[in-house]
């Protein structure tokens, strides 16, 4: 369902992420994304310059190369369009993340090794949609495996999103014996 009709308005911003999953010949899986800002009006830059409205101020690519457990084996990274020279050093720093594992705790670690000074700010943010497109398109290598439980033989998938709620219907149908409503 789209959204209700708005009010009359007038386009200033267009964000756009598009992210795609590769399988690989080498048994590895490239996950690629890339993020554009397009302003619709003149803007006046900090050194003074006058940027036009349709004026592509970020366009940034991202390619992570993982192992079917996820883990980042490579990384590649671009900027071809940025409002300052420095920003394009933001790739070099995306390297931190070769041996990190798409899962538990990686934003929170992706956020430690680049966030603020030492990495680029929308390569950070495109991180997060390019490890739900990972997820995403290896999920036929996690429907051929056992579900993940805890310690106590709970699948970890439950409270994992609104969608698997401990007391939501997915859950009653899918494990009854650990639905909240279970006796």
């Amino acid at each position: 369902m789209p959204l209700p009709s708005a009010v009359p308005r007038r386009e200033l911003h267009h964000r756009a992420i598009d992210c795609r999953g590769y399988e690989r010949e080498d048994g590895l899986y490239d996950i690629e994304a890339r993020i554009t800002d397009q302003r619709h009006h003149a803007i006046r830059r900090r050194d003074g310059r006058i940027a036009p409205a349709g004026t592509i101020v970020h366009d940034m690519w991202l390619r992570l190369t993982v192992d079917a457990d996820l883990v980042i084996h490579a990384v590649a990274a671009s900027t071809d369009a940025a409002p300052f020279g420095a920003c394009g050093g933001g790739a070099a720093a995306m390297q931190r993340l070769v041996g990190l594992r798409i899962g538990g705790g990686f934003t929170r670690r992706t956020r430690e090794l680049l966030g603020g000074a030492l990495g680029c700010t929308h390569l950070l943010e495109l991180l997060g949609p390019a490890a739900t497109t990972a997820i995403q398109s290896l999920v036929h290598l996690r429907y051929a495996t056992p579900e993940a439980l805890d310690a106590a033989g709970r699948p970890t998938k439950i409270d994992s999103c609104l969608a698997y709620a401990a007391d939501g219907e997915l859950v009653r149908q899918l494990w009854p014996e650990h639905h909240a409503g279970a006796t």
